[in-house]
């Protein structure tokens, strides 16, 4: 039967074991999501008006605040209305296009915090030649390089998906279409699917992540040899908010990545939550310790 292979639909359960609470959940989501579009709006209208925040950083904020903004419009509304009205159906090229968006743009936030470490690494350790090696020219290449990266590795995985049989079930017990749980409820052989879905988790991410280390050691590096103590203060705070960015960006989405893969004791409304946490407090964070501590842009 055609509709078991390929359901017109797929029901969205929300957080299993938690249907009972969803009302009292579904309040803070909403205030978070709230929060986080008026903070990145905030912080694109500030840098597009202000011609002297048109910095290597302040540029990379904004290609971040944007992805920050796709990526929980594309899942929150959608899981608000299942919380709200229980309006679980999601069309089946609605849900493909929810994977790619939400796994692609992900993908760039991974980037964008890579090319701000790479900024701050050049502005700390070769102050003289920032200008010089982050021109505007540089700035457009990274950031299209950024987002073709996440476009070309994950425009795949819709299409992985699409071609399997979903003749088990079609209820994905999840508040979001995602590439690993749409996988749990094919009736297929999935490994090489799964195998490239971590080879670009890989690829992308961790790889990222650890460039981001690198370059955050050198920048401790350079500062614990600087001359002045206040220098040296001042380096160290404006680094230690941006690395509090990336764990809360980083420590969500391994959990969430891992426990997809191998964590079959963890509970599933534990991982879904995280999961959850993983899409909308980074883009609540980023307006508030890069924009708001950011004293350019509170003046």
């Amino acid at each position: 039967n055609e509709t078991h292979i390929r359901p017109p639909a797929f029901i969205l359960i929300g957080i299993p074991g938690l249907e009972f609470a969803h009302i009292w959940i579904s309040i803070p989501f909403c205030v978070v999501y709230l929060l986080a579009l008026l903070g990145n709006c905030s912080l694109l209208f500030i840098i597009q008006t202000d011609p002297s925040l048109h910095e290597p950083m302040y540029l990379f904020l904004c290609m971040l605040a944007v992805a920050d903004l796709i990526v929980c419009t594309t899942a929150v509304p959608k899981l608000l209305s299942v919380f709200w009205f229980h309006d679980r159906e999601i069309p089946f090229e609605a849900c493909l296009t929810q994977v790619f968006l939400i796994h692609s743009c992900s993908t760039m936030e991974s980037g964008f915090f890579l090319a701000m470490a790479f900024d701050r690494c050049v502005a700390i350790c070769n102050p003289l030649r920032h200008s010089a090696i982050l021109t505007r020219t540089v700035i457009g290449k990274m950031g299209l390089a950024i987002v073709l990266r996440g476009t070309a590795l994950l425009s795949p995985h819709p299409f992985l998906l699409r071609w399997l049989p979903y003749c088990r079930t079609n209820i994905i017990a999840h508040t979001y279409c995602e590439f690993m749980a749409l996988i749990k409820i094919a009736c297929a052989e999935t490994r090489i699917r799964r195998a490239y879905s971590l080879i670009v988790a890989f690829l992308t991410g961790a790889v990222d992540f650890m460039l981001i280390v690198c370059s955050y050691i050198l920048i401790l590096h350079t500062v614990f040899h600087l001359p002045s103590k206040d220098a040296r203060l001042k380096s160290l705070g404006t680094c230690g908010s941006h690395v509090c960015v990336i764990l809360v960006f980083y420590t969500p989405a391994f959990f969430s990545f891992l426990t997809h893969r191998f964590g079959q004791h963890v509970a599933p409304h534990v991982h879904i939550f995280i999961a959850n946490i993983y899409l909308l407090v980074p883009p609540l964070v980023n307006p508030i310790i890069y924009g708001v501590r950011t004293k350019r842009i509170r003046d």
